[in-house]
């Protein structure tokens, strides 16, 4: 059974798969191993790069959208400062957190799903992405308003975001396809609670807490390795806007939240938040309880507790926002020596596709543009050439390649680090994370509806599971949401249930 290839690449009359014979294939028709699950060397080692499906995934995804990002493509952003208050030189070598740094910044807070015009007060998680202008280079904390994610294997995340998105036909955003995914991936569990509850629509971008998400490494001055995670905790402390509020602002003010960002760094209200992290022993990771990798997971505070690093405030609004907001690139694969990446697959599936984003969405060179210049590094010395839009060039006597006896630059690990190195296994495989005594994907999320949530919170969150599903969830899906948030809280599925069936009636 073939498909034609032609106009369109339909499958022509009477040549329809059925379910039970497709399978997946590359784009040269070459059938795949796996649609969930990356190609990593053991099943705690990095992401292969000859895993070809998932480069092929991102790289194709990253280009879907011409010239908006494909992902976090409406938002607004400011520059600031970061102090640090604390000492953390025991975890990190990185300048930037020494006592008393102070490091330029820039942010850019966006909504996910939404495209360019769409209002800033959708139900939808938040980005929140930082660059810091640091001596050692420009370090990009790319995180969300929330410290967990729907999935975590980056191999799932063109899946995942198509199902955000918007219907090919009718080209209208569908619920049924959100929550066919959802309830395919209950993984996304936790996540979604966050997202059904009271933090799914901020009341700004001042009035809530940013992540770095992922699991990170940090190596101090001694070579001692640890794991840590990035909390920015909101100094004005957080609020939300009910779904009532935040449908009638979509409305009278799509763009709410850009607007409060602007106006309010403008009349001096510089909005704040004090940077905390949480620091793991590398060893710990192997026996704890939950699997610290695992971007579905959080680490429980009472195990290791948050450690104030400093106090970061927005203090500048862009002089042009095109140039200095739309044109901004951040990418997870920017860390200084100090800080490193960890076994968290999905961490290891954007330090490539963010960076090949930007060279398809604004250039080549897109990191000579001003905004995303290293303009604090102590050195520039790059054998990058040539290349759209470059303008940036050394003396003709300069060069252009390495090794050489003419005194250009050479690569010094005295410098750079290691920081990118942990043990793993030595096969290939594709295998889900380590499994840890507490790991499953729902006990952390039902442990937030039954511990976390006040009783108003907890009304809120399903009258907002209610609406949402009623507006378009069909069968068969439908009976997989209600099985899906019984596995979160048995009281909370049925009353979803409930709700469902008497706003059918």
């Amino acid at each position: 059974m073939t498909s034609h290839i032609g106009s369109g690449n339909h499958i022509g009359e009477g040549e329809r798969y059925t379910t039970t014979n497709r399978y997946t294939t590359n784009n040269a028709g070459i059938p795949v191993a796996s649609d969930s699950e990356s190609l990593t060397a053991g099943t705690q080692g990095p992401v292969l790069l000859h895993d070809h499906y998932l480069v092929e995934k991102l790289a194709q995804f990253n280009r879907e959208r011409v010239p908006e990002r494909v992902v976090h493509a409406k938002g607004g952003g400011a520059f600031g400062e970061l102090v640090v208050t604390g000492d953390v030189s025991r975890y990190t070598k990185a300048k930037l957190f020494a006592p008393g740094a102070r490091t330029e910044s820039l942010v850019r807070f966006s909504t996910v799903a939404g495209e360019q015009g769409s209002p800033d007060t959708w139900r939808d998680p938040r980005g929140f992405a930082v660059k810091f202008y640091t001596e050692e280079g420009n370090y990009d904390l790319v995180g969300n308003n929330t410290p967990v994610f729907f999935i975590r294997d980056a191999i799932k995340f063109p899946d995942f975001i198509r199902s955000q998105k918007r219907l090919p036909g009718s080209g209208l955003r569908d619920h049924n396809m959100q929550w066919d995914f959802w309830t395919l991936s209950p993984e996304s569990a936790h996540q979604v609670t966050w997202l059904m509850g009271d933090r799914g629509i901020p009341k700004t971008w001042r009035h809530m807490d940013g992540f770095g998400s992922h699991t990170y490494q940090w190596v101090n001055a001694e070579g001692e390795r640890f794991w840590v995670k990035y909390h920015f905790k909101t100094n004005p402390g957080i609020e939300f806007l009910t779904q009532d509020e935040a449908d009638r602002l979509a409305g009278s003010s799509p763009d709410v939240h850009r607007q409060d960002l602007y106006q309010s760094i403008e009349r001096g209200e510089f909005p704040s938040w004090t940077l905390k992290v949480q620091i793991m022993p590398v060893d710990d990771a192997e026996d704890y309880r939950f699997n610290p990798f695992d971007l579905t997971k959080v680490w429980s505070q009472k195990d290791y507790p948050l450690i104030e690093v400093g106090t970061w405030t927005l203090n500048r609004n862009p002089e042009n926002f095109f140039a200095e907001i739309e044109q901004a690139s951040f990418e997870p694969s920017n860390v200084v020596p100090g800080v490193g990446f960890s076994p968290d697959k999905m961490l290891l599936g954007r330090v490539f596709s963010y960076a090949d984003a930007h060279r398809y969405r604004i250039g080549t060179n897109y990191a000579q543009l001003p905004v995303n210049s290293p303009k604090a590094a102590a050195q520039l010395n790059t054998y990058s050439k040539e290349g759209s839009m470059a303008y940036r060039f050394s003396s003709a006597d300069t060069p252009v390649y390495a090794p050489n006896s003419y005194g250009g630059a050479h690569a010094d690990p005295s410098v750079a680090g290691d920081e990118g190195v942990w043990n793993f296994g030595e096969s290939a495989v594709r295998a889900g994370y380590i499994t840890h005594a507490e790991d499953d994907d729902f006990g952390q999320a039902g442990t937030m509806v039954r511990e976390v949530l006040d009783d108003a919170a907890r009304e809120r969150l399903l009258n907002n599971i209610v609406g949402h599903v009623l507006d378009g969830v069909r069968e068969p899906v439908l009976s997989r949401v209600f099985e899906y948030w019984r596995n979160v809280d048995e009281d909370l599925g049925k009353k979803v249930e409930e709700g469902v069936r008497a706003g059918q009636a």
